[in-house]
């Protein structure tokens, strides 16, 4: 009889707990943002290529990054979407030279769509539901392969230089960024550190300028106000990037180069950093 009584009290709980699963998941802004009808804009006025990169898939996710479903980058990128919720997977790189700590910077081409003439990190982007490879959660190999996918897009630098298992995943953060009154950014962005020798060939259409910058040279930048930055590049700089900086520094080899993968463990990389 005891036995009897426990399961039913186990299938009540887990009853329960499914219930509780489901009414939060169904409060979730994000899912409800997914299921709902969305705002579309005509591109025609825009640049012809950026315009049409705006068709990729980005994965839709929750505010745990938990993938719910895909959806046009267009229609992710549209404030009157984001105003409601909608929130997609995305990450941002982060490339030093090996020899001298240096961190690559790109400054986006007037032609980008969102947060044009900004500086940045190395690269932003999107794994995309397009593509398979770019879907794997574990492991974080589906932004590693989108990572070292769009390096090449956007800097030319070749997919060799860049393999998936050399970037040291850090953390993840949640962010809400407006580019203009038409345009903005919401995702969960992960962020990656390289470290390797590159050979860039920027791609005009994608980033106007590069360079590689020391942490005194960055602070200097962000100090000048004929300088303008991506948000959460800021985000990243103001919270993470120094101190990631420092301990990357601190931890060079007996070689003198400095290595991503000495930065394991430095942080939480389990739970998504709300900065919201």
């Amino acid at each position: 009889m005891y036995i009897l009584r426990a399961s039913l009290t186990s299938s009540h709980l887990t009853r329960s707990f499914r219930s509780h699963f489901a009414q939060r998941t169904m409060s979730s802004p994000a899912v409800l943002a997914a299921r709902a009808v969305l705002a579309s804009i005509d591109l025609t006025n825009y640049d012809p290529e950026q315009s049409r990169l705006m068709d990729e898939k980005c994965i839709l996710v929750d505010e745990q990054d938990n993938a719910i479903g895909a959806m046009d980058k267009k229609t992710c990128h549209l404030m009157e979407n984001i105003d409601k919720g909608l929130l997609h997977r995305a990450f941002s790189a982060f490339v030093f030279r090996p020899s001298d700590g240096k961190l690559l910077l790109q400054q986006r081409a007037s032609e980008k769509i969102t947060f044009p003439d900004m500086w940045t990190n190395t690269c932003c982007s999107h794994p995309l539901d397009d593509f398979e490879e770019e879907k794997i959660e574990k492991g974080q190999l589906g932004v590693r392969n989108a990572a070292s996918r769009k390096l090449e897009h956007e800097l030319g630098i070749p997919q060799s230089q860049t393999p998936v298992d050399e970037f040291q995943y850090l953390t993840k953060i949640h962010y809400l960024a407006p580019s203009n009154g038409m345009w903005g950014e919401h995702e969960v962005d992960y962020i990656l550190f390289l470290t390797a020798d590159v050979t860039v060939t920027p791609n005009k259409n994608e980033i106007q300028d590069y360079k590689y910058v020391d942490k005194a040279e960055l602070q200097a930048m962000f100090n000048d106000s004929s300088n303008s930055f991506t948000p959460w590049f800021k985000l990243i700089a103001r919270d993470f990037l120094f101190g990631w900086w420092d301990t990357l520094l601190e931890r060079q080899g007996f070689d003198g180069r400095v290595y991503a993968k000495t930065l394991t463990g430095v942080a939480d990389g389990s739970k998504v950093v709300k900065m919201v």
